[in-house]
């Protein structure tokens, strides 16, 4: 095998991994703050893409009006998230975890058929914005702009992220709502405004994730469980509740499916769920996650 080619490969599994990194770091948000397993993540992401989508088509499809869309569709997927915090889950937080489970694949099934009524059943799709239409020779491999913008994108998302929640007020309030919730409404901190705007946030990741697959994946029902799977995956390898642990986690999932399908092109999806289950055999808090107490 040529490096080259290998190289290739690596830039394939990069790009996957920071789209995968989009949606999980909004799961492992959620749960790291508010304790909830959010199983309708993956709906969101699915509503993002049918989200920018429609606003494409409405802004026109060969215009730079992709980068409007994209950022409409994950506003829009943050007020939805932020109504069904505020409306509907926060009624739950009292409650056994497997209640907050019923509740969010209920609404799974909701926003599914909710998603088949409104865009039908086929398969639609989203051209690449015209900024971002040629390709690049690097080191020999041939990489689309547009893949090389999400490579940067992910990076560049999780250190916005780091800074926000290490260096501000607002980052010190989050965490310290994650680790006791009761003491800092004790202090008067508003502890449901927290949760209300951290779910908004997670969602806001989980629509920009599916708004910006869609110029490299078509948009079809089902698409939210295969990527809540996939989510689900990167946050046990990296830790449940660690951002960079996701970013670990994703990077990894990235180039072990990537490479498993070069080595072993049946078996790929398989060596990814069995590096997640020799993860929960030997260290069942991720790599990067802590022990629940």
């Amino acid at each position: 095998m040529e490096p080259s080619f290998l190289f290739g490969q690596f830039l394939g599994g990069l790009t996957a991994a920071m789209f995968l990194f989009l949606i999980a770091s909004g799961l492992s948000l959620i749960f790291g703050v508010l304790r909830v397993l959010n199983f309708a993540h993956g709906s969101f992401y699915m509503l993002g893409a049918y989200l920018a989508f429609q606003f494409v088509q409405w802004v026109g499809p060969r215009t730079e009006g992709f980068w409007l869309a994209a950022l409409g569709a994950a506003c829009g997927i943050a007020v939805l998230g932020g109504l069904v915090e505020r409306l509907l889950l926060r009624h739950l937080y009292g409650r056994e975890e497997l209640y907050q489970l019923l509740f969010t694949y209920a609404l799974v099934l909701i926003l599914g058929d909710v998603a088949k009524i409104t865009w039908g059943t086929g398969q639609l799709s989203v051209s690449r914005p015209p900024s971002l239409e040629g390709s690049l020779n690097l080191l020999g491999v041939i990489v689309p702009h547009y893949n090389l913008f999400i490579i940067l994108l992910g990076p560049t998302i999780a250190l916005i992220f780091w800074f926000v929640l290490q260096r501000t007020s607002v980052g010190r309030i989050v965490r310290a709502a994650a680790q006791d919730r009761e003491m800092l409404s004790s202090l008067g901190a508003n502890v449901g405004m927290v949760y209300t705007g951290m779910f908004m946030v997670g969602s806001f990741l989980a629509g920009l994730g599916g708004a910006l697959v869609t110029p490299t994946q078509s948009i079809v029902p089902g698409m939210d469980v295969a990527i809540i799977v996939e989510a689900f995956i990167v946050v046990v390898i990296g830790g449940l509740g660690s951002f960079w642990g996701t970013f670990l986690g994703a990077l990894i999932f990235g180039q072990v499916l990537s490479f498993g399908i070069l080595i072993f092109p049946r078996f790929s999806i398989f060596a990814v769920s069995a590096l997640m289950a020799v993860i929960l055999i030997v260290r069942p808090w991720g790599l990067l996650g802590r022990p629940l107490r």
